[in-house]
């Protein structure tokens, strides 16, 4: 019988190098998570009109967040580009969870960005305390303290 969790030995060397995040105004985006988060720009690029933006937080080059045009995949039909268009407006598309060891302070800046606040610091039932807020596009982002 195979153990459920295997052994470092045996453990594949795979890591999150980056997650993507659809934008609908790079601009606004960018000065977000730039501006309001701190994070880093590590890549930004044009292509036929479009633009995708890489971002993350500074000493973790490893990890990236790219900001991108949330239906530039050929294989999109209309009808998908709709109710994409209609789940970001509504903020239910994308989520991303952040964490800091100073959610006061982190939230405080990101009020007052003028980013739309979804709910303030809170000591969630399952014990963990937290914030939740949208980026320029919609995106719930869920700032978690650390311990």
């Amino acid at each position: 019988m195979t153990a459920p969790y295997p052994d470092e030995a045996n453990a594949m060397d795979i890591a999150i190098h980056a997650s993507f995040l659809p934008h609908t105004d790079p601009d606004a985006s960018l000065a977000f998570y730039r501006d309001t988060l701190g994070f880093e720009v590590r890549n930004d690029v044009g292509y036929q009109g479009l633009r995708w933006i890489t971002v993350g937080p500074p000493g973790q080059p490893e990890t990236s967040i790219v900001l991108a045009p949330p239906s530039a995949s050929p294989g999109v039909t209309n009808e998908e580009k709709r109710t994409i268009a209609e789940m970001m407006a509504k903020g239910t598309y994308a989520m991303l969870l952040l964490a800091t060891s100073d959610l006061d302070a982190a939230f405080e800046r990101i009020q007052a960005s003028g980013a739309e606040i979804v709910e303030e610091p809170t000591m969630q039932p399952y014990g963990v305390r937290d914030c939740a807020v949208r980026d320029p596009a919609g995106n719930l982002l869920r700032v978690q303290e650390r311990r």
